[in-house]
């Protein structure tokens, strides 16, 4: 299913589809893109980036013998299929949505997320910097992130957000968005050194499958598009209209 252009409706429009299809990528992990020994939940984000994600664990750089998946996709032997690979040696609505939340069976500690953006994410300077603060803190902690974000680059994110969470050097991160892919899909590696991999998107465009890693070494494969597609069938039919309506001339 094509990028719808989000930009035409309410936030609380897009809210609501938010919600349904923050809904539907939990359910298709866990019924069966995540290993056993995972589980994944929508979870309520008040303010901070997640609930008591930065307190249920120390950082874990790369721990090998440790929760190893019995499922997944080794990274060395098929890397995600993005336009950019980076990393770096060093190191009102946006408080209602959910993010998906990935926990390991053994102690239930948050071991990936996955975040879509909203406008209220962008709304203010204080609420843009506490997502793109929140997301370097859950890096740091050693927990892997998945960001989605269907708005274009505005005054807050002139290079999109995916510049925004890494940092203005260019020397260590080549993913500038082509004009005509202003969107983003990002998936990180948590912990240090920290890794990204980037796919530009645009209206119009299908979701890509895109990697959420369990370890700095493996990940599962998220169906962005078939869940959004679901997730589409939540939205009124008079929203749906307005967003598949071919642009005046």
């Amino acid at each position: 299913m094509p990028i719808h252009d989000w930009t035409r409706v309410s936030a609380g429009i897009f809210h609501h589809f938010h919600q349904a299809w923050i809904g539907e990528i939990a359910r298709e992990l866990n019924r069966g893109v995540l290993p056993p020994e995972y589980y994944a939940l929508a979870e309520q984000i008040t303010g901070d980036f997640g609930p008591d994600v930065l307190t249920l664990r120390v950082p874990r750089i790369a721990s090998p013998g440790s929760h190893e998946p019995g499922g997944g996709v080794a990274l060395a032997e098929d890397p995600p299929r993005v336009r950019f690979h980076v990393k770096r040696e060093i190191d009102l609505y946006a408080e209602k949505a959910n993010a998906v939340v990935v926990r390991h069976r053994s102690n239930h500690e948050v071991i990936a997320m996955i975040e879509i953006v909203s406008p209220g994410n962008k709304n203010s300077r204080r609420e843009f910097d506490a997502f793109v603060q929140k997301a370097d803190e859950v890096l740091k902690s050693g927990i892997h992130l998945l960001i989605v974000d269907l708005f274009p680059p505005g005054a807050r994110d002139p290079q999109g957000i995916h510049r925004a969470i890494w940092g203005d050097s260019l020397e260590d991160d080549p993913a500038t968005l082509p004009p005509d892919k202003p969107l983003t899909c990002a998936a990180y590696i948590g912990g240090r050194p920290r890794e990204g991999f980037v796919e530009p998107v645009a209206v119009g465009d299908r979701l890509p499958e895109m990697p959420l890693f369990l370890t700095p070494d493996v990940y599962v494969r998220v169906p962005l598009d078939a869940t959004y597609r679901s997730a589409w069938d939540a939205v009124p039919a008079v929203w749906r209209d307005v967003l598949t309506a071919l642009p005046q001339q």
